[in-house]
């Protein structure tokens, strides 16, 4: 374990972690923001209408949808669906979108195109959550639909960054931050925990909040078996740019069909 003792904050269930104070610093203190370009040629290649699972606060959902393709999202957070309406206000834009977790998802049609933008898969808690979401992809998945889910195998952070701030300017000028306390890894369970602490400071006022981050993360072979069992084929495992990824890499695209 790195820092200090983890022990000092109770679990967030997944669903409940991007709200509050969290929702609101997302998007001026987050570190990756994905590129609508590789999901508008995902979605042109397998077909319209298209789901976005963890749509967030609307990257790329809201760009997609400007650039006329048919794309529906669905998030776990009430607060960041609740921003991206405002945004799809600001922006003109038309967005559909569902307040409902991953792993118990009920829509009422099926999609030719089904992804995640980001390695959203892996804030998943464990195996079981992520059989159900896959069986949740299976059920939504039009006859010749595929899904894309991007996963990652998480590294530690560095011993000199736990502790160090990142800092942002909210638009009411209040000063953000968001800093690693604490990370501790389990490899058998294959997770990884870091304890963040939030932070709003505006004039008097002062917001700080600390959250335990738990990301779970697969081997090929674990996501490949998962995906089998709920009636999924691996048709093809990329890295970022396409091409075929080598047996060590840890960032994978995985393109995925219904099984026959």
């Amino acid at each position: 374990m790195q820092g200090e003792a983890l022990t000092s904050t109770t679990d967030l269930d997944p669903a409940d972690f991007y709200t509050g104070i969290v929702a609101e610093l997302y998007r001026p203190l987050r570190a990756f923001s994905p590129e609508p370009g590789p999901y508008a040629a995902f979605i042109k290649e397998a077909g319209g209408p298209a789901l976005e699972l963890g749509c967030g606060d609307g990257d790329p959902l809201l760009e997609l949808c400007r650039r006329g393709l048919e794309v529906d999202g669905v998030d776990s957070s009430a607060d960041m669906l609740d921003r991206l309406g405002r945004r799809a206000r600001e922006y003109g834009v038309r967005a559909t979108v569902f307040h409902q977790r991953m792993e118990s998802l009920k829509l009422s049609r099926r999609y030719r195109a089904i992804f995640l933008a980001g390695p959203t898969f892996t804030l998943l808690p464990d195996d079981d959550a992520a059989l159900a979401s896959l069986r949740g992809i299976r059920a939504h998945l039009a006859e010749d639909g595929t899904a894309l889910v991007p996963l990652f195998v998480p590294t530690l952070t560095r011993l000199e960054e736990i502790g160090r701030v990142r800092t942002a300017v909210g638009p009411d000028g209040a000063e953000l931050r968001v800093s690693v306390l604490a990370e501790e890894r389990d490899e058998a369970a294959r997770t990884q925990t870091a304890l963040l602490r939030y932070e709003r400071h505006h004039g008097e006022d002062h917001s700080v909040e600390e959250r335990p981050w738990i990301l779970h993360w697969y081997s090929r072979s674990d996501f490949q078996a998962l995906a089998a069992a709920a009636g999924l084929v691996v048709t093809a495992v990329t890295d970022a740019h396409g091409a075929p990824a080598p047996a060590s890499a840890s960032d994978l695209n995985f393109r995925l069909k219904a099984a026959a």
